[in-house]
Order: structure tokens, then C-alpha cells, then sequence
């Protein structure tokens, strides 16, 4: 196990729901954001103890909007956090934020509790595409809020954006771009549109709205990739763009296969060798924690060999990777079938090498969840082959006794 640890705590409160949200939160309970607090600060003071010989060195706020639970809930949040954990002084430390609820004051007094990045949900710089999903904020307060950042001391900042909203240009797209350079973030996440089921979007597309096809989407990806090297901003997974060394150390812990500690309704973790998750309610969360009623979702121990698969599906959302000699040493599988396969894609434009590593090209980005799902059949197959060789081989010779 890895003895950096990051810890995750979901605030799913939200002051209305954006349309293509497929998150776990909830809009106008105010109401029952003081029982939630009591339950997340008992749940930090049971957690941290278990996390005892490992150094928390990203923390990450999100929702949900964090900035509408209130930034005194969340610097309570903070202290808690920092007497009971491990927390390294140069921890990343992320708070996610809605433009519309990010005022100085507010940052200015969250960036002395340790606050030292902000993720602002800008999505798009044109107020039409903002109002056809639900943003809660129009484009001049995304600018107000930056502006905000900026004056209380905050100089990690990212911006999300989506492309593909309703009514979205190739033209409106690139504005957006622009119009997010302009306000110099050290990192930018870029997100294709996804139509989630149950959500008020998804309706909408069922009653007949049209969304920009997939060739559309490919262009304004292949675009952004381009433009945003050009800018300095590095591409280190599919959606994600950093200057030098602002990658998000929390998120690669994801990708990396990093252990993890999610805290709040529907927070996920993956940690000491589990993967679980707790109840996707607010009040079973509350009653979980302060009332000793169901709290876990969902768990699972991870075997080795699914940890395999998750190396493949998870490093290669990244431009880091694979290696075989890593694959091999950490899980114990054939990489031959997988590298003549990335090799096919190399032919095609799909994979690169750098060094000994394997990584998707951008071309291959756009096609990964299907790259993906072919080599893992393929550790599938070899894994299979290995196993029936095995069983007709026979059991060991017994040495005579």
C-alpha cells in the first residue's frame, strides 16, 4: 500500500441541479446541512485512526457545490480534517466551486484554512448554452470569481468546460476556449457532453432535442488538444490539461491506482485493498453515521488479477501509460498479446510509444472505451489460455517420502 493517502468528502448539497447532472446531490435542503456536518465530522474523527501510518497529501472538497454548504461548515471541515489526519504541509487541498458562490471573502477565508486550489464549474463563456443545461451563473461572474481567486492569494486554478451543449458551434466552442485562456488557469478539464439517463437532459433529448453528432465532437476535441498545447497546457488524460506541474495530484491518484478515502453520501474509496462506497442518501447518511444504522453501499475485496484489468483501463485514460515490465512485475500477466495489439494501434495512429511506455494518441482518445474494452479482452484470453494450460499440465510431482 502506498503511504500517501487521498481523502475525498462529498458535499451534496446544491442550490438547483444542472440538467446533465447525473452526480449524487440534492437542491434546496438547506435544512439539512447542520445534522450532514454532524455526521461528516463524527465520520473524519472514526476514519482518520485507520489511516494512521499513511500521509494525506491531496484533499479534495466536492459536491454537489461545497461554496453553497458554507465556507464556516467548511473550514470546520478543514480543522477537523487536519487534527485527525496525517496532512502533509505541502497537501494539495481542492475545493470545487460554482461561480455564483465563490465571492472574495469567502476564498480569502478558505485559503487561509488551506485552501490552495480551486475548481471553478465554467463550463462555457456563452450565457444561451449556460441557460440550456441549467448553470446556475452566467460568464461574467465566472470572471468575477477568477478575479476573486486571484485576490485572495489562490494560484492553482482550474476551469471545467463542456463541449457539446445544446446549441453549441464549433465557433461558440472555440470562444469558450479563448475566452478560458484568457482568464489564465494553471489547468483546464475538458468534457464531452454525456447524456446520462434519468436526468432532466436526457429527457430533453428523448422530446426531440438535438445535440452535436459524434464527428462533431471528435473535431472540437482534436481542436482543443491543439489549441491548448499551443497555449502550454499539457494533455496527461483524456480531459485534462495542466501547465507544468499543476497536474491534479488528487485525480491521478484515480487513474494511478492510488489509495483513497471518500467521506459523505455516495463517496467512493479505495482503500486497504477494498474498494466500497456509503449510501447514496443524505439521510441514510446521516442515520448511518450518527445512528449506527446501514452505512455501506457497497464492498468489495480486489483480487490481483482485477487489479490487472484495472491498470489497463485505468493508466490508458492517461498520457503516462503502460510499461510491460511494470505489468508483468506488479500483476503477473502476459503482455505479449497486448503489446502486438498496441503495436496494430501504432500502425493505425492510434498508440504511441515514449520509451518503453504505451500511451493513446489523441485519435486514440476519442476511441478509447472501445480500444480499452479490446485489450482487456485480450488480458481476458490470456489470462484463460494460462489457466487451462496449467490445469492440463497436472498438479507438481510429489517428491518421495
Amino acid at each position: 500500500m502506498s503511504n500517501t493517502l487521498g481523502l475525498y468528502l462529498h458535499i451534496p448539497f446544491c442550490r438547483s441541479k444542472c440538467d446533465y447532472c447525473d452526480f449524487y446531490s440534492v437542491a434546496h435542503r438547506g435544512d439539512r446541512m447542520d445534522d450532514y456536518q454532524k455526521a461528516l465530522l463524527k465520520h473524519i474523527a472514526e476514519t482518520a485512526p485507520l489511516a494512521n501510518k499513511q500521509t494525506v497529501n491531496s484533499v479534495y472538497i466536492g459536491g454537489g457545490t461545497p461554496t453553497w454548504y458554507g465556507e464556516k461548515r467548511l473550514r470546520e471541515l478543514l480543522s477537523a480534517v487536519k487534527k485527525r489526519f496525517n496532512v502533509s504541509r505541502d497537501a494539495e487541498i481542492t475545493l470545487e466551486a460554482n461561480p455564483d458562490s465563490a465571492d472574495y471573502k469567502t476564498l480569502v477565508r478558505l485559503r487561509r484554512a488551506g485552501v490552495n486550489r480551486l475548481s471553478l464549474g465554467m463550463q462555457s463563456s456563452n450565457d444561451d448554452e449556460l441557460e440550456a443545461v441549467g448553470r446556475p451563473h452566467k460568464f461574467y461572474q465566472v470572471k468575477e470569481a477568477v478575479a476573486a481567486a486571484r485576490k485572495a492569494k489562490i494560484k492553482n486554478l482550474n476551469l471545467d468546460l463542456i463541449y457539446g451543449l445544446p446549441g453549441q458551434t464549433m465557433d461558440s466552442w472555440k470562444q469558450s476556449v479563448e475566452d478560458a485562456l484568457a482568464l489564465g488557469p494553471e489547468h483546464l478539464s475538458c468534457y464531452g457532453l454525456t447524456v446520462e439517463e434519468g436526468t432532466p437532459l436526457a429527457r430533453h433529448v428523448a422530446g426531440g432535442l438535438v445535440l452535436p453528432d459524434d464527428d462533431e465532437l471528435a473535431d472540437r476535441y482534436l481542436w482543443t488538444v491543439a489549441r491548448l498545447a499551443e497555449a502550454g497546457y499539457e494533455q496527461y488524460e483524456v480531459s485534462n490539461f495542466a501547465k507544468s506541474g499543476y497536474q491534479s495530484r488528487h485525480n491521478l491518484k484515480y487513474w494511478m491506482g492510488e489509495p483513497y478515502v471518500g467521506l459523505g453520501a455516495a463517496a467512493h474509496s479505495d482503500f486497504g485493498g477494498c474498494r466500497y462506497s456509503f449510501v447514496r442518501d443524505v439521510e441514510g447518511y446521516i442515520r448511518g453515521v450518527l445512528q449506527g444504522e446501514r452505512l455501506l453501499d457497497d464492498m468489495d475485496r480486489i483480487p490481483r488479477r482485477e487489479r490487472g484489468s484495472e491498470y489497463l483501463m485505468l493508466r490508458m485514460r492517461t498520457t503516462h501509460g503502460i510499461e510491460e515490465w511494470e505489468y508483468r512485475r506488479e500483476y503477473y500477466m502476459n503482455f505479449d498479446p497486448i503489446g502486438a495489439r498496441l503495436a496494430e494501434y501504432e500502425q493505425k495512429g492510434w498508440a504511441a510509444r515514449s520509451g518503453r511506455r504505451w500511451h493513446f494518441t489523441p485519435e486514440g482518445f476519442l476511441l478509447s472505451n472501445r480500444l480499452i474494452g479490446e485489450l482487456l479482452e485480450l488480458q481476458e484470453a490470456s489470462t484463460l489460455a494460462n489457466t487451462l494450460e496449467k490445469l492440463r499440465a497436472g498438479p507438481p510431482p510429489r517428491a518421495d517420502g
